[in-house]
């Protein structure tokens, strides 16, 4: 069985967002073609409560600082995709009537979570490996925002737990925090044995 995965498509992560990935818009209308050729389509959303540890404002600290928290590092970042705001929202030329279900991840408001499957230390589960297991997925096509953060961190756990994964390159982009970072990060994931594709491979 397979299933689309669209990562963290929302308002914060397009332009005029509070986060933009550049050009992060980009990948709607891929998402949007691809969605009748998948009889299942997933979708993850940050979904951060206010005050969020991820937060640069949380902590009176400045966008781009590293902090450590509870020996892991994390970026602060502007707030972004709180709870039940437009922010956390789909874009709204997003076809969200294809979306079959989806997944909230960052929701503890002690830990950060760029991965749909687990927190940053892969302590807590999202709901989206049972969620495959229950639909008896084995392939996972993922495509969104940001390559480098929440779609790598994605793929990589994907690939950990066993499924086989397709990278959609043309239906990501990346914020390339240092330059190169996305060409790193598509790197990565198939060195860890992810499979790059375009949409158009897709038939």
């Amino acid at each position: 069985m397979q299933a689309l995965l669209l990562v963290d498509i929302q308002n914060d992560f397009c332009p005029g967002g509070a986060l933009p990935v550049p050009r992060g818009d980009e990948v709607i209308p891929v998402a949007n073609k691809l969605l009748n050729k998948f009889s299942l389509v997933i979708a993850t959303q940050d979904w951060h409560p206010k005050g969020h540890i991820s937060f640069a404002s949380t902590h009176g600290k400045k966008i781009g600082e590293i902090i450590e928290v509870e020996g892991i590092k994390q970026i602060l970042w502007p707030d972004h995709c709180v709870q039940n705001s437009w922010g956390a929202d789909f874009p709204a030329k997003l076809n969200r009537e294809k979306i079959d279900y989806i997944v909230y991840k960052g929701t503890h408001p002690k830990i950060d979570s760029y991965s749909g499957f687990f927190d940053n230390a892969r302590q807590q589960k999202t709901s989206l490996d049972n969620y495959l297991q229950e639909k008896k997925v084995s392939e996972l096509y993922v495509l969104g925002l940001a390559t480098d953060y929440c779609v790598k961190f994605t793929v990589l756990d994907g690939l950990s737990l066993g499924y086989k994964v397709y990278v959609v390159v043309d239906g990501c982009r990346g914020v390339d925090l240092n330059p190169g970072d996305v060409q790193k990060a598509l790197e990565e994931m198939q060195g860890k044995g992810a499979r790059l594709i375009t949409s158009e491979e897709i038939k």
